[in-house]
C-alpha cells in the first residue's frame, strides 16, 4: 500500500509542477504571441491560472495527507510537509488575493483594454508581484517534486 501512496504523491507532484510550468511559462506567453487582442489572451490565461490553482489546491491536499502518513505527528517538522504548505500559502495569495485584484483592475478600466487605460500602472505592479509570487511558486514546485520523487519526504 506503501508504493500506491508514493506513485500518487509522484502524480500528484508532477501535475502541480509540471501543470505551473507549462501554463505559466508556455500557454500563456503563446496565448499572448499567438492571439492578435491581448485581452482576450489575458481572459485566457486567467481561466488557466484559476484552473492551476484549483489543481494545486487539490493536490497540495493529497500531499499533505501524504506527508502526515510518512510522518505521523511529527509532519510539521519535515521538508516535504513545510514546502506544500508554503506552495498552498502562495496559490490561495495569487488566487484569492492577486487574482481578484487584477480583474478589479481591468473592471475598472472598462471600457478599455486596461493596458491601454490610465489604470496600466497599477495594473502592471500587481501583475508583477504575482508574477513574482508564481516564480517562487514554481521554483519550490521544483523542489516538492525532487522530494517526492527521491523519497526524501
Amino acid at each position: 500500500m506503501k508504493k500506491y501512496y508514493e506513485s500518487l504523491a509522484i502524480l500528484a507532484a508532477s501535475a502541480w509542477a509540471g501543470g505551473m510550468w507549462v501554463i505559466g511559462y508556455v500557454v500563456a506567453p503563446v496565448l499572448f504571441q499567438a492571439l492578435p487582442d491581448k485581452a482576450l489572451a489575458g481572459m485566457l490565461a486567467s481561466r488557466l491560472f484559476a484552473v492551476m490553482a484549483y489543481v494545486s489546491m487539490a493536490c497540495a491536499v493529497y500531499l499533505m495527507f501524504y506527508a502526515y502518513k510518512l510522518h505521523g505527528k511529527q509532519v510539521l517538522s519535515h521538508s516535504l510537509f513545510r514546502v506544500i504548505v508554503l506552495m498552498l500559502l502562495l496559490v490561495l495569495i495569487g488566487q484569492f488575493g492577486m487574482q481578484p485584484l487584477l480583474a478589479e483592475i481591468k473592471a475598472q478600466a472598462l471600457p478599455l483594454y486596461v493596458m491601454d487605460s490610465p489604470y496600466a500602472d497599477r495594473f502592471m505592479y500587481w501583475h508583477g508581484a504575482a508574477s513574482i509570487v508564481y516564480l517562487i511558486q514554481s521554483l519550490l514546485g521544483a523542489v516538492l517534486l525532487l522530494k517526492v520523487y527521491r523519497g526524501r519526504a
